[in-house]
């Protein structure tokens, strides 16, 4: 009898959360945090490796859920209050404190566009998931944008790179970076990439080379890395445009050519 009892009993959802995951998340977010503190105090080395930090912990924390099936939608809304922080408040923060702030108002409201055009970019992407193309982003991931601001500010305070022009160049990066990660320009996302395939020996060279390059630099090839990124967007879409053009062009005169003909 008791047992027909616990049957018929509806089964009560699970409370708590997936541990492993939002760990990564939660480290992605002290590295952001970290960084917003590390450049306060004019640590500017620091503040910009703690972002690159974050990206790396950001970038796990989904692939962790994916193989251990523990994905939540407490862990998809946790994670974007964590790239806000990591990606939309603390880049702009860096970038203001090492030079932004040189311009007065300019300076801050460059920053604020930023962060608004990285909160526009991770609310869109919360709403349209499921629906795009999982190939590409539809304008620049916050991210990338996170990399190339505080890349930036890594380059430029490792070369002692300083007064009106490394605040007028901060200035054009951060405002571009906040506009192009609400644009509609479409980036390759390289999710396509099953990392569980077998891949060619000569990949793994490519690997070993590419950890090798960066170790040369890290600033200064992660910042022309992700600046290559940034720009292959209005460039890929150029290409797709005038493509477009000429295709639209060569249906003209073949349907001109079809009316000519007796």
């Amino acid at each position: 009898m008791n047992d027909e009892k616990e049957q018929s009993r509806p089964s009560r959802r699970r409370r708590g959360i997936y541990l492993l995951p939002n760990l990564f998340t939660t480290a992605a977010l002290f590295a952001g945090f970290y960084a917003v503190i590390a450049a306060m105090n004019q640590h500017f080395e620091a503040a910009a490796v703690a972002v690159f930090v974050a990206m790396l912990l950001d970038g796990l924390d989904g692939r962790v859920a994916r193989l251990t099936n523990t994905q939540s939608d407490f862990g998809a809304e946790y994670d974007s209050l964590a790239d806000m922080v990591s990606f939309g408040v603390a880049p702009a923060l860096v970038a203001y404190q090492w030079a932004l702030s040189d311009l007065g108002k300019l300076g801050w409201l460059a920053a604020f566009v930023y962060t608004a055009g990285a909160a526009l970019r991770l609310a869109r992407f919360n709403t349209q998931v499921g629906i795009a193309d999982k190939r590409y982003f539809q304008g620049l991931a916050s991210p990338s944008a996170a990399a190339i601001v505080s890349g930036l500010v890594w380059t430029g305070d490792t070369l002692g790179f300083t007064g009106p022009g490394a605040a007028a160049a901060t200035f054009v990066i951060t405002v571009l970076a906040g506009l192009l990660m609400v644009s509609n320009i479409r980036y390759y996302s390289f999710k396509g990439i099953n990392f569980r395939d077998k891949v060619p020996f000569v990949a793994i060279l490519l690997a070993v080379l590419i950890i090798v390059l960066v170790s040369v630099n890290p600033p200064l090839v992660l910042f022309g890395a992700f600046l290559i990124y940034t720009l292959s967007g209005p460039i890929l879409t150029l290409v797709h445009l005038r493509r477009r053009r000429a295709e639209r062009r060569a249906a003209k005169r073949a349907a001109k050519q079809d009316l000519e003909k007796p």
